[in-house]
This record gives C-alpha cells, sequence and structure tokens, in this order.
C-alpha cells in the first residue's frame, strides 16, 4: 500500500543555531525520526529546557487531570498577538474561564443544527467553484481556503466570502499568513515585554488590517442587535450571551480578538484538512468511491442525516489523524514537576506535538498508513481515547471541535458526490507547518466531473 507522504526527518545532530532555523522554516522537518517512537525528549537551550512527551499518560497529566498547573506558554502566542491579541486561545487563568464561559454555549450540540443550513450553502458554493474547474489540474489548497472562509463568513456573519468586507478580510489573511512565521524570537530566547518582537512589517500591517474589518462587521453587528433587527447566528448568539457568573457580555473589543481566532483557527485549520483530505482520497480511489456513493445516497440538505456519512466521517479522522491541521501545542510549567522520573524545572516548555503522538509507532498499528477502518479496531479505539486530539483535549478541547467535523464531512460529500479528484503529475506534496501543516509546494489535483 502506498503510504501518504510526510517530511524527512532531520539528522540526528545539529547545533542550536541549525535548529533555530530549521525550527523557523519548519518545524516537522526540524524533529529527529526518533520522535515517532519516544516516550519523551527534551531539548535545552541556554535558555530554557523544553520536553516533547509522547506519553498518553503525561499527556494526560498537563491537558485533562491538572491543566491549571500548565498555563500556555506566551513563547508561541506572543508571535500570533498582532492578530489575536486577547483571545481565548492565547489566554490562561480568570479571563479564559470567562471568556469560555460566554463562548461555549454557542457551539453546543442544540446549536449545531442552526449553523447547518449556512455549512451546506458554503459546501454547495464550494462544489459548485470546483465543478467550474473540472478538467483542469490545480493547486487544491487555495480553493479549501476560499470554501473554509466561506463557512467562516457564513456562520458568522450571515455573508458570503463575496461579500466586499468578507473578501477584503481574506485577502488579507492571505498575506498575513504568508508572513507570519509560527515562531519568533521570544521562542528561543526570554525577551522582557517591553523589547519589540520583530514582527515582519508585512505581518503587522495585514494583520492591522483585518482587524479593522472584523472591527467594521462588529461594531455593525452590535448596531444590529441593539435595534434588534440581528440574524440569529453565531456572532448574535456570542454577543448576546452573558456570563453566567457576573452577567458581562463581550464588547466590541473583545469580540474583535475571539472573532479572529474564529477566523484563524476556523478557517486556516478547516482549509488544511479538506485540502489534504482531498488529496488523500486522490491517492486512494478507492476511498473516494466510497465517500461519493456514500454522498449519493444521502440527503446533503437534511441535518439528521448525518450518521448515514460514516465511510466519509472515519476519512476525515483519519485525515485528521494523519496531517492534524496543528501540529503541536505548547503549555508551560509552574512549579517542579516529574516526568517520566526526571525533574522539570518551573518555567520548562512541555510540547504536545499531535503530530508525533498521531504517529507514534509504539500505540498505533501502521501509524503512516491511511486506513479510515482503524477506528472499528481494539488497537484504533484505543488509540482514539489515549493518542488521538486533533482538536486539544480536556478543558481546553477546541469549541468548534463538532463544528469543524461537520463542515469537513459536509465540504467532502457534497465536492466528491459529482466530482471526482485525481493525481497529477507533481511529485507528492511535502507537509510543511507554518501556521498550519500545509504543502510546501501545494497540492495538485485534477477535477473531473463524474
Amino acid at each position: 500500500m502506498t503510504q501518504p507522504p510526510k517530511p524527512t526527518a532531520r539528522a540526528e545532530k545539529v547545533s542550536l543555531w541549525q535548529y533555530m532555523r530549521l525550527f523557523r522554516r519548519d518545524i516537522l522537518s526540524a524533529q529527529p525520526e526518533k520522535l515517532y517512537r519516544a516516550w519523551m525528549a527534551e531539548f535545552r537551550t541556554p535558555f530554557f529546557r523544553s520536553y516533547m512527551i509522547n506519553d498518553p499518560a503525561l499527556v494526560k497529566t498537563v491537558l485533562k487531570e491538572r491543566p491549571a498547573d500548565f498555563p500556555k506558554s506566551d513563547r508561541v502566542g506572543s508571535g500570533l498577538r498582532p492578530l489575536q491579541g486577547n483571545s481565548f486561545i492565547l489566554t490562561n487563568g480568570a479571563t479564559w474561564e470567562r471568556q469560555r464561559r460566554i463562548l461555549d454555549p454557542a457551539f453546543e450540540g442544540g446549536r449545531l443544527r442552526d449553523s447547518f443550513p449556512s455549512i451546506c450553502d458554503a459546501a454547495a458554493a464550494a462544489a459548485a467553484r470546483f465543478a467550474a474547474l473540472a478538467g483542469q489540474e490545480i493547486d487544491i489548497e487555495p480553493e479549501t481556503s476560499h470554501a473554509a472562509a466561506d463557512v467562516i463568513f457564513r456562520t458568522l456573519f450571515s455573508i458570503p466570502i463575496d461579500h466586499a468586507v468578507a473578501r477584503e478580510v481574506f485577502e488579507a489573511f492571505q498575506t498575513y499568513q504568508r508572513s507570519q512565521p509560527i515562531l519568533n524570537l521570544a521562542a528561543f530566547v526570554p525577551v522582557p515585554s517591553w523589547v519589540p518582537r520583530g514582527y515582519r512589517r508585512e505581518t503587522r500591517a495585514s494583520a492591522r488590517q483585518i482587524r479593522r474589518l472584523i472591527h467594521q462587521l462588529t461594531a455593525e453587528r452590535q448596531a444590529a442587535i441593539d435595534a434588534d433587527t440581528a440574524p440569529l447566528d453565531l456572532a448574535t448568539k456570542i454577543m448576546t450571551t452573558p456570563d453566567p457568573q457576573t452577567g458581562d457580555l463581550f464588547d466590541v473589543d473583545e469580540m474583535v480578538d475571539q472573532v479572529a481566532i474564529f477566523f484563524l483557527a476556523g478557517h486556516e485549520t478547516s482549509a488544511s484538512a479538506l485540502a489534504w483530505a482531498l488529496y488523500l482520497l486522490a491517492l486512494f480511489p478507492e476511498w473516494q468511491k466510497r465517500v461519493t456513493m456514500e454522498a449519493q445516497g444521502t440527503d446533503l440538505n437534511d441535518f439528521s442525516q448525518i450518521s448515514k456519512l460514516k465511510i466519509t466521517r472515519d476519512v476525515f479522522r483519519e485525515t485528521l489523524r494523519l496531517y492534524p491541521p496543528v501540529p503541536m501545542m505548547v503549555r508551560e510549567t509552574v512549579q517542579t514537576e516529574s516526568f517520566r522520573k526526571r525533574a522539570v524545572r518551573p518555567g520548562a516548555q512541555v510540547v504536545m506535538s499531535q503530530w508525533h503522538l498521531h504517529r507514534q509507532n509504539r500505540l498505533w498499528e501502521r501509524p503512516d498508513d491511511f486506513d479510515p477502518t482503524r477506528w472499528e479496531t481494539d488497537n484504533g479505539r484505543a488509540c482514539a481515547r489515549e493518542a488521538y486530539m486533533p482538536f486539544s483535549a480536556g478543558r481546553r478541547v477546541c469549541p468548534g471541535a463538532g463544528f469543524a467535523m461537520i463542515e469537513g464531512v459536509m465540504m467532502l460529500a457534497h465536492i466528491l458526490r459529482d466530482l471526482r479528484v485525481e493525481l497529477g503529475e507533481a511529485p507528492p506534496p511535502v507537509p510543511v507547518a507554518h501556521l498550519t501543516v500545509r504543502s510546501r509546494s501545494g497540492i495538485p489535483l485534477r477535477i473531473v466531473r463524474r
């Protein structure tokens, strides 16, 4: 069986300077092969210690049992501040608690039904856009970015991506995504808060433009809420949900921070996952046939029939295992810890790599194979509980995880119901980690009408 591509691991021994250069260019290929079998690895710099943990017991301790003792690290988060401000993905403690109390109700199971028509409209629009490209070989990644951004705007603000402001945000985000490295200087050396972080001029400019446009949309929505004319979409739900403890609402500036992360997390990650899913289905056409047959036998506009798309869901789950859009998460110790009988000092970085945990060869059977049937095996079910976290885990699990699963499944079903994707003549794509896991040189696929 052909194995999907993964990055070539670096040499075992490199200098700190070489590692920093590799890390800034691409996290995945900067790591040695041994991390796919290690339970833990230590990385030392003159300024701090970093520990990558691939032991499910340790991951459970950090994310589920004692999350307050392992807050989000600002070494990575500081690189995202120009766009995300004080969003829930970067905050800790009482601030994060308050933000999640307001945000979580919008993504509860019953609320997903309300967003389903908008997801379907975006998926149908994506299928039509793909159909217009039939007969051509295209880079699929820009198309999946367009489709995922359309979902976000329709479900958040009830506007399609063709709306003037939505289009301007999308285009500015493409600039931001290209110019923003996943890490800046603060990831490697201690930098006081008053020292400039070295953000690129293009990054700062595009982040300011995105936030200005989101502020415009949010202020307009607040005015509509005040006039009792606002549509009941996600933006309205979030902006009218009070903190159950204090009764406070998000003001416009706070909402801008949250919308910025919804756009980043909900658009960029979904675009990554959808692109890799389409590539995998082109690489394994027998699975693509099964997805197509399932879609053709289902009413894709009926929320109650989502359960019939089981094969499509398992394909998407397997895509998230092999190509998790967010490849790593970083936490920080606040007290002395003991990891696998090794003392870990306060201030150490704790790295949980979904990329490596999802391919940990001591846990998964045939970890590098694409096998959507694995979720029905004893090994697959055990690993799903212990070693699968495309949306994080524990209290900080992504609030939009259920939303993202519905979106991914519906996008695949709508696109592949009447179309087929085939491999082009280009070499296999090479996964690299920018803001999310993307291909180094795009993912060329041929679009064919059935």
